[in-house]
């Protein structure tokens, strides 16, 4: 019998993303906006035995950005949103890796906007690694400033002030407010269009204040 070949981790994770290609350019091509929702760009950290260094996670993230960006090539970017998440299990999240060890990395994928969490209580307090880090021009955030982690429905005040904090970073024409994550089968679907209506409120009471000259 011949040898027979069994593809890398590298020649399957490209192979994938030729794979899902196709289905990227049907989306973009039928007039949608494509998201892509990656949680495992955050979330892979704490599932890696034993947990690698901050900088051989980083590389690791990276080549599968690379994948990505390989099967998006070409289309435009703003038809495309990148997400990411910690994971959508109800837990303390107490090995999260901080969003400020990979934001580089998630701005490396070729696409507009970034959808990302900033209201779950383990992440809210990270709008301030915008303080530091430049949005690069021609790209938007997502923050998402209500929450799948609790059936409490955020105050649309509290929800406004969230997206001013990002505003005032980045720029107020450049954020759109965003939920943590998926909201079905998380939470009652009566809490998720209570969550969806304040925040459509807190997003106009933003508008409000950020163009009130």
């Amino acid at each position: 019998m011949g040898n027979v070949h069994y593809p890398s981790e590298d020649e399957f994770l490209f192979a994938c993303s030729g794979a899902t290609r196709e289905e990227y350019i049907a989306i973009v091509e039928s007039g949608l906006i494509l998201q892509i929702d990656d949680p495992s760009i955050a979330e892979s950290w704490d599932q890696i035995v034993p947990e690698p260094e901050v900088e051989a996670y980083r590389r690791y993230a990276l080549r599968r950005v690379e994948a990505l960006n390989h099967a998006i090539r070409g289309l435009p970017a703003d038809r495309i949103r990148f997400h990411l998440c910690w994971g959508s299990w109800h837990g303390p999240h107490v090995s999260d890796i901080p969003m400020r060890d990979i934001v580089d990395v998630i701005l490396a994928v070729n696409c507009q906007a970034y959808s990302f969490e900033a209201g779950n209580v383990r992440h809210e307090h990270e709008w301030r690694i915008w303080e530091d880090v430049r949005l690069p021009d021609g790209k938007i955030i997502l923050p998402g400033v209500v929450s799948h982690a609790t059936n409490v429905v955020e105050h649309p005040e509290l929800i406004a002030e969230r997206l001013c904090r990002f505003a005032k970073l980045v720029g107020r024409e450049r954020v759109i407010a965003s939920t943590d994550c998926g909201l079905g089968g998380r939470i009652h679907p009566q809490i998720a269009w209570a969550k969806l209506q304040a925040l459509s409120q807190g997003a106009a009471l933003a508008s409000k204040q950020l163009w009130a000259d």
